[in-house]
């Protein structure tokens, strides 16, 4: 086994840490189970397993967003191929010292809030407590809806060279991790199947099933203050996010996903009598907890940040009421400062009358002056760190320095010694990591460069299991029996040679095994059994956001389709050397100038009130029109503007998403096309586009549940097809005779009907057949009238699901008198003579030629009733706006 061992992980071990897999020549116990069952693979074998993990984390679509990143706002999450293993004896300790931390800075933050005792006592000092940004004196005197402070906890830790685990950091605001450390356990399990079930590797899901009736149990079910209503409803839980930007947003809606949490944010909600409610597309409902991943000061414009656009007015009035649990509770961030580290041993004797049994590292706050001197002698031994949250500082290695960088950090020291604390320097302990290749990326640079394989895929002498410095964040839940520890944590990776442990700088991640001593343990449940109750109300709990949003996602695609369509029409013709191809070109011109489409940058013409390019303009500088429409995002009308829209929407309902959807909309919103692109790369971006599109109505018809929220996308995607038909068809009549003649072909393309108007007529087209197709054929799904038809039937469901009278007076008018409207007029062509026999496509449409008629004023006319219908679908638009997204002015219900 030693000798597999040695053949597979042969880096060398550092004297000076604590090697997680060595001990001297030998595997460490732990570790023997799991190199026995990898024992027969070969090196190829294991490189297999690694790229399964990260084919698995791509079609997961797990990712790490990270600011400023040239990767995007999608990065991969890194998980590497080999867990991080630890025995149960050892666990004990450490879920024990976890669990007692817990306790003692839920205390600390009742009396920080409180009553102040440990202030008055000397045991803190006030300048570090009120110095810091992360205490917010409006939640002074807030007692939490079930008296805890502190609902979930994080500890990072790290092992020391003599092998004892010390706690490096406190996250006590809302730890992010614990859905990543169950993804990645997800994924390993499945990497090593055998391996997971021989280990007995503890489950992590009871974890999740604690967090989630511990927020249940706490959270207030009556309204508090004067007419007090208690009712029999279930509590409603949301997790609150910043939204698709935030770095650790996939998180959330996995969190969200599994413990059957609406994922919200801060517009969603609402504060009526001190009360909080979800915007929901049945209107408000009562809000009794949330759990929380925005930041302290952001949560509340009214009494904390001005400035945040992220969190909900009142909120702190409705939990200083009673009203609402938050988890954690507003002002936690406090203890995340590494300050109060040194204070915590004298704090647990003094409020648990215990022992801390899992310390901080050794930690010295500059602000008291043995401190400080202590500091400046000892540097070289030290990490420098900065006092209080509001300050931007990586940590400072004072053996990285040179003579001339230590005296200027003694230097800042001494000028204002209460912003820094002196940490001591600890290499933290080694385990083996896949080796990246190329040397350690920078931050945010990308797996590999374009033309470059990935890591996985080079050859094997170029690869190697090396050993990197490691650290775990353990997770902790209140629950009534006390805080229970996640049996796991998430495991990071420190780039190289780095004592740094942060995904943010290039770090990556590890599964971590805790091998359990008995029989092999149950896996636990995720969530509670439903109810009848839950059946029977599991569809009202929809977001108005989430409404909003796949209504526009709706919208988006479809008009991203109908730009492309547009737009490789006139690219098409513009790669046609034939003559006849130029008239056409310059009627799609002033087309797309008039929907905003494109945005010329040579002055137009005007012809009967229209904007039509002029003769004169060359082909050249309409050439660089259309290719600004595809390719130019400040093109504001243009497909990248609109892709762009299009993955914003996409971004804010990623949880009602199926991977498959999400995969196709992540490469479509990625998909902004190169402003360096030709003509004819142009066209294959267009090609690819419409085939996304269309695949993404494929998974609107097939692939979503049919809730009142997949009504609102179909909505959207109806609407904005009406629009545009009817915009595109409606500024073609308004062309001169002669532009309208050249339009008709394109007019076709555009509508997507040019495959159905040659199996139907097999000639070319004429003007009657071609309005009859795109503006009255209800059979036809590209046509105006089966749009305003189809809308109809979705207004009239939607308004059956939510009990909710619609907005529809105008649209059905309009349908009514588009139905009505005689194409006889249309019949005879401007070019025919008055003796012309009627054409192939008269006698299909059963019409006779009329006597005579004004072709210019029926054109004039059906151009007025496409006017009438745009108008109406816009109207349309705002007033689903108000009554279902935005709730404006709409009252408190009653009997919550």
């Amino acid at each position: 086994m030693a000798q597999t061992a040695r053949r597979l992980f042969s880096y060398p071990v550092a004297p000076d840490r604590f090697d997680e897999l060595w001990d001297g020549d030998e595997p460490r116990p732990h570790w023997r189970a799991f190199l026995s069952q990898i024992a027969g693979l070969s090196e190829p074998a294991l490189r297999e397993r690694e790229r399964f993990v990260q084919k698995a984390i791509a079609s997961d679509g797990v990712t790490y967003n990270i600011y400023a990143d040239q990767v995007g706002a999608n990065r991969p999450w890194e998980l590497d191929v080999l867990p991080f293993i630890l025995p149960a004896s050892e666990w004990r300790t450490i879920a024990a010292g976890v669990a007692q931390r817990a306790r003692l800075l839920d205390a600390v933050l009742a009396d920080l809030y409180g009553p102040q005792s440990l202030l008055r006592e000397g045991l803190l000092p006030p300048a570090l407590v009120f110095g810091q940004l992360g205490y917010l004196w409006p939640a002074r005197s807030l007692t939490p809806a079930g008296g805890v402070f502190l609902h979930v906890y994080a500890a990072d830790i790290a092992r020391a060279p003599d092998g004892t685990f010390w706690v490096i950091g406190d996250r006590t605001q809302g730890p992010a991790g614990a859905a990543y450390a169950l993804q990645n356990r997800m994924t390993l399990a499945r990497a090593f199947p055998d391996a997971f079930r021989e280990l007995k590797v503890e489950p992590l899901a009871a974890f999740f099933t604690a967090l989630q009736d511990s927020i249940a149990r706490l959270a207030p079910t009556s309204l508090a203050g004067p007419g007090d209503r208690p009712h029999g409803e279930q509590p409603l839980t949301v997790l609150l996010t910043p939204g698709p930007y935030n770095q650790t947003y996939f998180e959330h809606v996995f969190l969200a996903r599994h413990l059957g949490f609406p994922l919200v944010e801060g517009q969603d909600l609402i504060v009526r009598g001190d009360a909080v409610y979800l915007k929901t597309l049945r209107g408000l409902r009562r809000v009794h907890a949330i759990l929380r991943r925005l930041d302290d000061d952001y949560c509340d414009p009214v009494e904390l940040r001005a400035d945040s656009a992220l969190g909900v007015p009142g909120l702190l009035a409705a939990a200083r009421a009673g009203n609402v649990l938050l988890a954690n509770a507003i002002g936690s961030g406090i203890l995340e400062t590494g300050a109060l580290h040194g204070f915590f041993p004298a704090l647990c004797q003094r409020l648990l009358g215990e022992t801390l049994a899992l310390p901080a590292l050794a930690t010295w706050w500059c602000g008291e002056a043995p401190a400080l001197d202590y500091a400046r002698r000892h540097l070289d031994d030290l990490v420098i760190k900065a006092a209080y949250s509001s300050m931007r500082m990586e940590p400072v290695f004072g053996h990285a320095l040179d003579p001339e960088g230590r005296a200027r950090m003694i230097e800042r020291m001494s000028a204002q010694p209460h912003a820094y604390v002196a940490q001591e320097w600890v290499h933290l302990s080694r385990a083996p990591a896949s080796m990246e290749p190329q040397g350690i990326r920078s931050p945010g640079a990308p797996r590999s460069a374009p033309g470059e394989r990935a890591p996985s895929e080079q050859p094997l002498s170029e690869q190697a299991f090396t050993g990197r410095s490691v650290a775990m964040r353990v997770f902790a839940v209140a629950t009534p029996d006390g805080y229970k520890v996640m049996p796991g944590a998430l495991t990071r990776v420190a780039p190289g040679d780095r004592d740094v442990v942060s995904v943010q700088w290039g770090g990556k991640s590890k599964d971590t095994w805790v091998l359990s001593d008995g029989p092999a343990p149950a896996t636990a449940p995720l969530r509670r059994r439903a109810s009848m109750h839950d059946v029977a109300k599991g569809g009202v709990q929809i977001p108005s956001r989430v409404g909003e949003n796949l209504f526009w996602l709706g919208r988006y695609s479809e008009r991203c389709e109908a730009i492309a369509r547009l737009l490789r029409a006139a690219l098409v013709r513009l790669t046609d050397s034939a003559a006849g191809s130029r008239a056409p070109l310059r009627s799609i011109a002033s087309v797309t100038v008039a929907l905003g489409v494109v945005t010329p940058r040579s002055p137009l013409s005007v012809r009967a009130g229209n904007s039509v390019y002029p003769e004169s303009l060359p082909e050249e500088d309409m050439e660089r029109d259309f290719m600004s429409a595809v390719t130019d995002p400040a093109s504001a009308g243009g497909l990248a503007a609109n892709l762009a829209r299009l993955g914003a929407s996409a971004g804010h309902v990623r949880e009602r998403m199926s991977m498959d959807n999400w995969h196709v909309l992540w490469r479509l919103a990625q998909r902004l096309p190169s402003q360096k692109l030709t003509v004819g790369g142009a066209l294959e971006v267009l090609d690819e586009v419409m085939v996304s599109c269309v695949s993404l109505a494929g998974f609107a018809m097939d692939d979503m549940t049919r809730d009142e929220s997949w009504r609102f996308l179909l909505l959207g995607r109806r609407l904005e097809r009406l629009l545009h038909l009817a915009g595109v068809a409606g500024t073609v009549l308004g062309l001169s005779p002669e532009a309208r003649q050249d339009s008709l072909e394109w007019l076709l393309e555009a509508a997507n009907s040019i495959v159905t108007f040659r199996a139907r007529y097999r000639a070319a087209p004429e003007l009657l057949p071609v309005l009859h197709l795109v503006v009255l054929d209800p059979s036809n799904p590209h046509a105006v009238i089966f749009q305003l038809q189809d809308l109809l039937k979705n207004l009239d469901a939607s308004a059956e699901e939510l009990g909710a009278t619609m907005p529809d007076e105008d649209l059905r008018r309009i349908t009514a008198e588009l139905s009505e409207i005689d194409l006889a007029a249309f019949e005879r062509s401007p070019f025919e003579g008055a003796a012309a026999r009627p054409s192939a496509q008269t006698a299909a449409l059963g019409s006779s030629p009329p006597e005579g008629g004004d072709i210019e004023v029926a054109c004039a006319s059906l151009a007025d009733h496409l006017s009438s219908v745009r108008a109406a679908g816009f109207a349309l638009s705002d007033a689903l706006h108000r009554k279902f997204f935005s709730h404006a002015g709409t009252p408190a219900p009653t009997g919550v």
